[in-house]
């Protein structure tokens, strides 16, 4: 069988065009160079290069063989280089922005612990507010449509919304019973949620158009949208996992009412640069991946519904 230093011979031939100058070029006595060609063709059982004069040219079955040659080499490189990288240090600093609604949870604790297993790293955290233009040396995760970006753009999951109330709120004003009914209540909306016009839908009973009344109180975080419903300025549509993570440490605060009518579904996006991204990058990008809720994908790739364990009220049509 031909080896690795037979196939570099071969190769650097086939491109020099010269005995000599592959020799110098690989450091080699042309004696030598000259022997692992020979068994090479010998190996393979057919000549592989034509010797004219002082030129060195490759045959039919050395044309085809000399493709396969510099992918295996290539192949070869690249593994080296891989095994290489692991030993290297994820160092330098990384820059990482985040959508509001997941900086104080849930990707607090990926930073955290990706930062446990690589104490040469600098991380900063930047809190986002709109899709960034551009990123250099660091990621973003967004939540909600991307719109037209220049950077990649891979999927995390999804978050389905529903409407949410505190239950003095509910105690004092009354459920809605329909969609219909939302139009008397007080509205606590996210900035810019409505500007497309919010529809909610039912598995049976279809789309309904929800037109929220003038009494709104309108906000640009999912934590302050959280917080006014919960002092029972009016109801508010939400993500499911959103709330029940703050049911969590504040049981009771939120209610779901008409279950059954879903909102507009938000995309969690993954945001990075195209090309080639150093190994911090690369190495955050796979932690990410790593420790994506499994609540975020359904099994038709879409977040699986979700079902308040505290004060939801079931009243439908």
């Amino acid at each position: 069988m031909y080896d690795l230093n037979e196939l570099e011979a071969f190769v650097s031939v086939v491109k020099s065009g010269s005995l000599t100058a592959s020799a110098r070029e690989l450091n080699l006595p042309k004696s030598t160079l000259s022997r692992r060609i020979k068994h090479l063709e010998e190996v393979l059982g057919q000549p592989l290069l034509r010797r004219q004069s002082r030129r060195v040219t490759p045959n039919e079955a050395g044309r085809m063989f000399y493709r396969y040659s510099r992918e295996i080499l290539d192949l070869v490189s690249r593994g080296q280089e891989a095994l290489d990288e692991l030993r290297e240090e994820v160092s330098g600093r990384l820059v990482l922005r985040c959508h509001e609604a997941f900086v104080r949870g849930w990707f607090s604790s990926v930073v955290e612990s990706f930062m446990a297993g690589h104490d040469a790293l600098h991380v900063s955290v930047q809190t986002q507010r709109s899709v960034p233009e551009q990123l250099t040396d660091g990621v973003c995760v967004w939540l909600g449509p991307t719109g037209d970006t220049a950077l990649r753009v891979e999927p995390l999951g999804y978050l389905t919304q529903g409407i949410y109330g505190h239950p003095d709120y509910f105690a004092r004003v009354g459920y809605p019973s329909s969609p219909a009914d939302l139009e008397r209540h007080a509205w606590v909306d996210m900035l810019g949620s409505a500007d497309a016009g919010l529809v909610l839908r039912h598995p049976r009973h279809g789309a309904y158009p929800l037109a929220p009344s003038g009494r709104s109180f309108t906000v640009d975080q999912f934590c302050v949208q959280g917080d006014a419903i919960a002092k029972g300025r009016g109801l508010g549509l939400m993500p499911h996992w959103l709330v029940e993570r703050r049911l969590r440490a504040h049981p009771g605060t939120l209610a779901l009412c008409l279950p059954d009518w879903q909102g507009p579904v938000l995309p969690v996006s993954l945001l990075y640069p195209h090309g080639i991204l150093p190994r911090r990058v690369r190495a955050f990008i796979a932690h990410v991946r790593s420790a994506v809720p499994e609540a975020w994908w359904g099994a038709s790739g879409v977040a699986a519904p979700f079902v308040a364990k505290s004060g939801t009220h079931h009243t439908n049509r």
